[in-house]
């Protein structure tokens, strides 16, 4: 009965270890963020969307300029114009600021959608590399690199599958 259990016991062992070994041989990580960021189409998105977001931020700051500078203005006219006019120069004011913040959120609002947009774009073109690449490969299981704590550098994918998206994909649709 001894024996039976240390034969048991040892066979349980030895399958635990061989199925860890065959998992570990396939299962890899790929690193999304970079992928996103350091792909030729991910990075031209990346410095378009950047780009438009900047334009933004310069034309929205200029118009706040203005208004700023016309604030001062009727400021220092309030003790030579009539309470009303000051008002309705107040009130026309009032609608400026309303008017740009309303503008400034929809087009920072639409440059999200576009990126986000572009990052769906992207993946949806990903997964056939990916899953070619694993068929390839013989890999089972693919893990964003996000999700691991710690993990043998050898099991990273990253730069594979830049280098075949960038050989599939030169740049995204970017509204």
């Amino acid at each position: 009965m001894k024996k039976l259990k240390k034969i048991f016991v040892s066979a349980f062992f030895l399958f635990a270890t061989f199925n860890q070994n065959l998992l570990a041989d396939s299962a890899h990580f790929i690193d999304f963020s970079k992928v996103l960021n350091k792909s030729i189409a991910g990075a031209s998105a990346q410095k378009i969307l950047k780009s438009k977001l900047e334009n933004s931020i310069n034309k929205y700051k200029k118009q706040e300029d203005e208004i700023r500078k016309e604030e001062q203005k009727i400021i220092s006219q309030r003790k030579l114009i009539t309470n009303e006019e000051y008002q309705k120069k107040v009130e026309v004011l009032r609608k400026k600021v309303a008017e740009l913040q309303k503008n400034k959120k929809t087009e920072f609002n639409n440059i999200a959608k576009s990126r986000q947009k572009a990052k769906t774009q992207l993946l949806k073109k990903l997964n056939p590399i990916m899953k070619k690449y694993m068929e390839d490969n013989k890999i089972r299981l693919v893990v964003d690199k996000k999700s691991i704590l710690l993990g043998d550098e050898k099991l990273e994918i990253t730069d594979q599958i830049i280098e075949a998206l960038n050989k599939e994909l030169k740049s995204l649709k970017i509204n």
